[in-house]
């Protein structure tokens, strides 16, 4: 018999001596067994307690260890880029731009420069001429709020003028030997004349006998219609007015005669010209019908 199954012999044996139940020890080989089967088993759980407590920490480890920033619905921009929304709400990156600054604006589109409007045509010149009656008395300063002159008060080469009037009214000259007269059928009065202040009611002018004399008479044209009145008259003899604008168009005539004592009338010429441009006023006798013949000239307002 060897040493070994000796000393399982021996352990198989009961023991009965003194001190053979001693800290609960087992006395038969199955009772030996069962104990060793438990502590293998303590020893497994034991290790596997270990284990999972390790996998445990490991797993805590590698889930924890290096914290990462999330931002839910934010994408973010790479370094050197700023990311703007756009009109549907996604990012999108401006590349060379530094973090906080902004896009630069868009530059504007070039205009397509608007055609440079077309000059309005000049309106050609207009002249209308109507003849009336002279009334009793003329009063100056009411039918020439611009301008006025009256003929034949101070002398057959002197006038009197609107006081402040914008001196568009010139006597041009004409042919013939101009000589004054006081006893027109008709009076003329002012209240801002000059060098006559005021008048109540003269009745002189000036004349020129003989065919082809008379007088010459322009107003400034200023691009707005404008009303002249003219005051002419005429002793046995057929006058004739010539109406036209410097600029061009037609002449416009009027005729009128009496062989037998004198006539008058008030010539409304309404005109519309360029600004420089003139009316042009010729009064002369186209035929005398008696001794001097003659063409008379009182005054001429402009309003």
């Amino acid at each position: 018999m060897t040493e070994v199954e000796g000393v399982v012999g021996q352990e198989d044996r009961p023991r009965t001596g003194p001190g053979s139940h001693r800290h609960g020890l087992p006395r038969t080989r199955s009772a030996l067994r069962r104990l060793r089967r438990r502590r293998r088993l303590m020893l497994e759980g034991l290790a596997a307690v270990l284990c999972l407590a390790a996998l445990a920490v490991y797993l805590g480890v590698e889930r924890h260890g290096t914290p990462r920033e999330e931002h839910a619905g934010v994408p973010v921009a790479p370094p050197g880029r700023v990311g703007l929304p756009n009109e549907a709400g996604d990012s999108v990156v401006n590349p060379g731009l530094r973090p906080r600054q902004r896009p630069p604006s868009p530059s504007p589109s070039p205009s397509t420069p608007s055609p440079s409007p077309s000059p309005t045509p000049a309106l050609p010149p207009t002249v209308t001429v109507t003849r009336a009656e002279v009334p009793a008395t003329v009063d100056l300063t009411a039918a020439g709020p611009t301008d006025w002159v009256h003929w034949g008060l101070t002398g057959a080469d002197r006038t009197v003028r609107k006081r402040g009037g914008s001196g568009e009214i010139r006597d041009e000259g004409g042919r013939g030997r101009r000589e004054s007269l006081s006893n027109n059928p008709e009076a003329y009065a002012w209240r801002d004349g000059n060098p006559v202040a005021s008048a109540s009611g003269t009745m002189s002018g000036v004349y020129t006998c003989n065919r082809g004399s008379g007088f010459n008479l322009t107003v400034a044209a200023d691009g707005q219609q404008r009303t002249v009145r003219l005051y002419a008259g005429l002793w046995m003899a057929r006058g004739r007015l010539d109406v036209r604008v410097s600029s061009g168009g037609p002449v416009t005539t009027l005729r009128m005669e009496d062989p037998h004592t004198a006539l008058t009338a008030e010539f409304t010429i309404r005109f519309r010209a360029p600004r420089g441009a003139k009316l042009l006023m010729n009064w002369t006798v186209e035929e005398s019908l008696g001794d001097c013949g003659n063409v008379s000239l009182q005054a001429v307002a402009l309003r």
